[in-house]
């Protein structure tokens, strides 16, 4: 790939004409609200022009034109190329220590940030025009409820994470560009004050949602859905309750320490009243295969970027000792996650290298070991990550949110008495689970990747409870069951290390060496100080900085 093509923007395919793609690349340099504008444009240029007939006869069909803007927004899941690039690959896997970065290369972190924020705009935009839309629907109004619970919690999960990344950020009057030009610059808002809106948007979306085959209203009349544009749960009401439940679990222990008396009555109210939740099996994934798209972002992103490898704190989560033939493995994760080096050994990286340390070459990234699987380099003299797992663009998932990560959050919950009575054998007990739903997960990540070759053996579910027996995995026996807890959730988050990240700025206890993450936020992209520059100025004025110094509102 072309130096040029590294250090702008990446943009993905798609069947937009020429022009507008040309225009949407434009505004990844401007702020939030203009993206806003242009895609409204773009959505009523789009639009039935018999909107109203649909309006005055929601019946017929029950599947409304508002499908395909849902659609947009689902896709909106998927992981930016830059994103992944510059904020994932070059910077948090060193910061959360689930990789090492072996050379820090590039370091043009705005173009990463650019792209997350334009990111999320855009599709707010779309998820205000769909609020919009219901709104001017002329039916009852339980007709809509789970149209509307679908949208919030779409629009709460890619809240969070924005949030999450940035801290305030232009919320409540953002993405309402097409509506009025008072919403051209929209003011920051305070990460407290959409945690708690989310929350308690959440909260509605699980109550008002009717899993049933065909709901009704009171009135008899079909509710309104978005049919076969449903690519994340295909429709099933049931799991999108379950997700909505299991966001709220997350946010609320995630702000517990910050705000326990509003954080504890939600974990209260979810594990004192069995509320559904993601069980195992049903993971939360975006699956290129099954939404027909591919996934070529994530081997660009690390081809292009050629310097993660596996680093020292992750092998010593994997391996008993560091035998360079694997021989100390006790964690099948360990073969999934990476490989050997060039020379068939394994090879961490050390997280805080020496003055001197060698460095990391070799081509284990590049696309000739689809045909060629053995040669990484002779450079090549640290472990990488599996080639399988980055290179896979149809059968690898992108994930959002794991059935192992559900009980990670109620062993800590039980363990810490967040919520609830502290009561360690319940946290015990979740921790085991979550550690066999973790390594089942990944083996089947694995055992479905088409092109995956030389692939280790599948443990059959007993197999893998002996492993939580080992005694750097048992929390039975461990006086730091808290570290444990947070251990396994980190390895879970393997390729989520956003997640990794919120959970090292929270807790300072994930696996690390050397001083504790002392990087707390990402700053600001340019365009927004250059194009929304008084409500920026007014947001790093009352921050005192707009740099990585600066906590997010729910660190402790």
């Amino acid at each position: 790939m072309l130096l040029f093509e590294i250090i702008t923007p990446r943009v993905e395919r798609s069947e937009t004409p020429k022009a507008v793609k040309i225009e949407i690349f434009n505004a990844m340099k401007r702020p939030a609200v203009y993206t806003t504008l242009i895609f409204a444009l773009l959505i009523a240029s789009a639009c039935e022009k018999d909107f109203e007939e649909l309006n005055r006869n929601p019946f017929y069909p029950t599947q409304t034109d508002i499908g395909p803007l849902f659609n947009t927004a689902v896709n909106s899941l998927r992981l930016g190329w830059n994103e992944q690039f510059y904020m994932h690959n070059e910077t948090l896997y060193g910061l959360t220590q689930q990789a090492a970065l072996t050379a820090a290369t590039f370091q043009n972190i705005n173009i990463g940030t650019e792209e997350a924020w334009s990111s999320y705009y855009s599709a707010l935009a779309h998820i205000r025009e769909i609020e919009d839309r219901l709104d001017a629907m002329e039916v009852e109004p339980e007709a809509l409820y789970n149209a509307r619970a679908m949208v919030k919690i779409l629009l709460a999960y890619k809240t969070f994470r924005l949030t999450d990344l940035f801290g305030d950020i232009p919320f409540f009057d953002a993405g309402k560009g097409f509506q009025s030009l008072e919403y051209a610059r929209p003011k920051f808002d305070s990460q407290e004050e959409i945690y708690k809106y989310q929350l308690d948007e959440l909260k509605w979306a699980a109550e008002h949602i009717d899993a049933s085959l065909n709901p009704t209203t009171p009135s008899g009349k079909p509710y309104v859905t978005f049919g076969t544009f449903d690519n994340l749960f295909n429709g099933d009401m049931a799991l999108w309750r379950r997700f909505a439940n299991a966001l709220r679990l997350r946010h609320a222990i995630r702000m517990a320490d910050k705000d326990p008396a509003y954080a504890g009555p939600i974990i209260k109210d979810i594990l004192e009243n069995s509320l559904p939740l993601i069980r195992d099996g049903e993971d939360v994934l975006m699956v290129p295969a099954a939404q027909d798209w591919r996934n070529e972002s994530v081997n660009w992103s690390f081809r292009e970027h050629k310097k993660l490898r596996m680093g020292t704190t992750a092998w010593r989560q994997l391996s008993a000792n560091d035998n360079t033939d694997g021989s100390g493995i006790f964690d099948p994760r360990a073969y999934i996650f990476f490989e050997t080096n060039n020379a068939g050994e394994w090879a961490p990286f050390p997280q805080i290298p020496e003055p001197g340390t060698p460095p990391s070459g070799g081509i284990p990234y590049q696309q000739h070991r689809d045909t060629n699987y053995p040669v990484k380099g002779t450079s090549n003299i640290y472990s990488p990550f599996n080639y399988y797992l980055i290179r896979d663009e149809k059968d690898v998932p992108e994930i959002i949110l794991t059935a192992a990560e559900v009980h990670f959050l109620k062993a800590e919950a039980y363990l810490r008495g967040l919520g609830v009575g502290v009561d360690e054998g319940e946290a015990e007990g979740e921790y085991t689970l979550g550690v066999v739903a973790s390594i089942q997960f990944w083996q089947d990540v694995m055992a479905n990747c088409g092109i995956w070759e030389n692939k280790s053996p599948i443990l059959t579910q007993g197999e893998i409870f002996a492993i939580t027996n080992h005694p750097r995995v048992s929390i039975f026996t461990a006086e730091d069951k808290l570290e444990h807890i947070y251990a396994q959730r980190w390895l879970d988050a393997f390729r989520q290390p956003w997640e990794a990240y919120a959970l090292a700025r929270r807790t300072g206890l994930t696996p690390h060496e050397g001083a504790p993450i002392g990087h707390y936020r990402f700053p600001y992209p340019p365009s927004e100080a250059e194009n929304n520059a008084d409500n920026w100025a007014a947001q790093v004025s009352k921050m005192v900085e707009d740099s990585e110094r600066v906590k997010v509102w729910w660190m402790p």
